[in-house]
């Protein structure tokens, strides 16, 4: 009887175990298919070239950077989020040019781009945006206090900060700063390289994600838009925007997305106008897009 009971079970228990299989492949996939950089299992450092000297900085720990090849120096454009990464980042250009990494450009406050300061060699220049510099020693979002109102870290908060703009030199080669206003974050710094025509743009645009804004750190989705038709009209000849969590797009992509932010800010402004509460308004939306969608209800008067 009991053998009977196993050789009638065993389809099943196997059925089973096929099913959860597949179960976690997809989730699998689905993780792969979402943004680059951030949480997760840690992909390998590697450095992909943008144009001439210019790359972007793919895999470690935090977000995607960049790195910039001048004539007597490397630039830096975000710290990643731990050592390892850190130190990979580091080998990686070592591998390019035997030029020491003379700047680090914070494009802005979030964790998974200046946690990795402290990793860096003290003799790197750490430039970023005033307001971004401010935002180093706010209280997270679940209310802790920041690592860098220690001291010790101070050594590793941007030295050199600007208004909205600030030029780099590595020799002959110039590199723009500009902060072209609050989005994402209220110290959102876009690094231009006018050579290359490309821009890096930190957190101000995701595309396989909702669009994020901290509103904990002033950041404002209706500024965030014309933010960036700031920055389109102020780098005219750009044709490649680089960004910490998404491919690298054309003028026409970053265009896109601020046509859907603002169709997203429309309807969100038309429930409101109906007399809908906040929960009412999400019920509209995805789950996913809760968080921005609060972000725009709570922006409108």
């Amino acid at each position: 009887m009991l053998k009977r009971t196993l050789i009638f079970l065993l389809p099943l228990l196997l059925l089973a175990v096929v099913a959860d299989a597949q179960q976690q492949g997809q989730r699998g996939q689905r993780g792969q298919r979402g943004q680059r950089g951030g949480g997760g299992a840690a992909q390998p450092v590697e450095l992909k070239k943008v144009e001439g000297n210019l790359y972007q900085i793919l895999g470690g720990r935090g977000s995607q950077g960049g790195c910039y090849i001048g004539d007597d120096g490397v630039l830096v454009m975000d710290a990643k989020m731990d050592e390892k990464s850190v130190q990979d980042v580091f080998a990686a250009i070592g591998k390019i040019t035997d030029k020491p990494v003379k700047y680090l450009v914070n494009t802005h406050s979030d964790g998974d781009h200046i946690n990795g300061n402290q990793y860096f060699p003290k003799s790197v220049t750490i430039v970023a945006s005033e307001n971004c510099k401010e935002e180093f020693f706010h209280t997270t979002r679940g209310g802790q206090e920041s690592m860098y109102n220690d001291p010790k870290m101070k050594s590793w908060v941007p030295s050199v900060t600007f208004k909205e703009r600030h030029t780099l030199t590595l020799g002959s080669k110039k590199v723009e700063l500009r902060w072209f206003g609050i989005g994402h974050t209220k110290g959102d710094t876009f690094v231009y390289f006018p050579e290359e025509k490309t821009v890096f743009c930190g957190d101000m645009f995701f595309l396989a994600r909702v669009p994020l804004i901290h509103s904990y750190k002033g950041g404002n989705s209706h500024k965030a838009v014309e933010t960036l038709t700031k920055m389109l009209a102020g780098f005219p000849d750009a044709k490649n925007f680089c960004s910490g969590h998404s491919d690298m797009v054309g003028r026409a992509r970053v265009q896109q997305y601020i046509d859907d932010f603002k169709a997203r800010q429309a309807k969100v402004k038309a429930l409101k106008d109906q007399g809908k509460d906040l929960a009412a308004v999400q019920a509209a939306f995805t789950e996913d897009e809760a968080q921005l969608t609060a972000a725009i209800f709570n922006e409108l008067k």
